[in-house]
This record gives C-alpha cells, sequence and structure tokens, in this order.
C-alpha cells in the first residue's frame, strides 16, 4: 500500500518544458505496466511539444483550465472534464491557450 498526498510530493520540470510542473505520484517501475501517474500545471501559453512514445499509451484528464490537445496534427479543445487517450505511435502534444494554468493528471501504460 502507499498513500500519497499531493502536496508532499516534491514538484519537477516535465521533460518536454522545464516550465511546466509536475507532481509524480506513482514512479516508474512501481506497478506493473504502468509508467507514472502524475499531475502537471502548465503556465498560460505554455506547451508540452510534440512527441511520441513507441512503447506506451498515454491518458490525459484535463483537472482545470482550457487549452488544446494535438494528436496526429489535428487539435481538440482540451478543457476540464476532458479525458483523452493517446496511443502508442501518436504523435501528440498540450497546449495552455487559455488565460489560467491547465492542470492535467495523466497515466501511462506500457504495450508490447
Amino acid at each position: 500500500m502507499k498513500l500519497i498526498k499531493t502536496n508532499d510530493v516534491a514538484e519537477s520540470g516535465v521533460s518536454h518544458n522545464a516550465k511546466i510542473r509536475k507532481r509524480v505520484w506513482v514512479e516508474d517501475g512501481e506497478l506493473n505496466n504502468i509508467t507514472n501517474y502524475a499531475r502537471a500545471v502548465f503556465p498560460t501559453g505554455e506547451k508540452a511539444a510534440a512527441h511520441v512514445h513507441d512503447d506506451m499509451t498515454e491518458v490525459f484528464t484535463c483537472e482545470s483550465g482550457c487549452g488544446e490537445i494535438r494528436i496526429n496534427e489535428v487539435g481538440y479543445v482540451f478543457d476540464a472534464g476532458t479525458t483523452v487517450v493517446v496511443e502508442a505511435g501518436e504523435v501528440h502534444e498540450i497546449i495552455n491557450s487559455g488565460s489560467s494554468e491547465l492542470v492535467v493528471s495523466y497515466f501511462g501504460v506500457l504495450v508490447d
């Protein structure tokens, strides 16, 4: 059993943009096939640039704010209550195009 208090977890920058701050609740290797479980805060105008994972599906849920998630160069509104599953091999990026912080929780699942 692992009990996690969100605010007790240290913040760090995401690998795609150090201005985006995250708290990782579950690290790679702690659970079978789960690469991470985390929460990221995107300041206004910041983005996690387009990238792809060939070995992982990612699930993103917008907790608050409003932005855009682009999958294979197609943009979708990404606002509070929206969850998006990005399959392995899909190029994706998240952009905070709103006027406040964009808060996103996400996890990755390894695929064969």
